[in-house]
């Protein structure tokens, strides 16, 4: 399964690819703010990203790059991966890299957005997972507000800035299918 473009009101949705490598790109995932509870992060340089774009150009994956139609900037990437096919799952990420865009709704909108898309027939999830770390209060409301909802609970699960952390495991079924069946 691979990305397609996709948009809504005020963004695009690009399949990621090698054509994003860029200094803005590499300067988030240096920039301590941004990648506080990413996973990756810190020490970037433009070949690190190289590489790493060049083995998603690889994957049959769904993942996307953020971009605001009206300046076409690309200010994060979002993405459902892995997808279990068999139980038809799969695991959501988002990264919104640019700062300066922080605040507008983006997030919420793109989020949306690639939900809808893994829900409908094209894609047909039943449920999409995440884990967000409990520190990150407004993560956890976006994913709330989007319909996710706690399904566990990881304690001293990650560690960020030295500081071991809980991990709260979330999920949102597709209400486009009745689980009583």
């Amino acid at each position: 399964m691979r990305a397609i473009a996709l948009e809504s009101e005020r963004l695009r949705y690009q399949p990621l690819d090698s054509s994003f490598i860029s200094q803005s790109y590499v300067d988030w995932m240096n920039d301590k703010v941004v990648n506080t509870y990413l996973q990756t992060g810190g020490n970037y340089t433009k070949e690190i990203l190289e590489s790493f774009l060049r083995e998603v150009e690889k994957q049959d994956i769904l993942f996307w790059a953020i971009v605001v139609k009206g300046n076409n900037k690309h200010i994060g990437n979002i993405k459902i991966d892995p997808v279990n096919t068999r139980f038809r799952t799969g695991e959501y990420g988002i990264l919104l890299g640019e700062r300066s865009e922080w605040g507008k709704g983006y997030a919420k909108e793109a989020s949306q957005s690639i939900i809808d898309f893994c829900f409908s027939s094209t894609v047909n999830l039943r449920k999409i997972t995440l884990g967000v770390v409990e520190d990150n209060v407004g993560a956890f409301e976006l994913y709330k507000k989007l319909g996710f909802v706690q399904e566990g609970f990881y304690k001293k699960h990650e560690c960020y800035n030295g500081k071991w952390c809980n991990v709260i495991r979330m999920a949102f079924f597709n209400p486009n299918i009745n689980f009583d069946e």
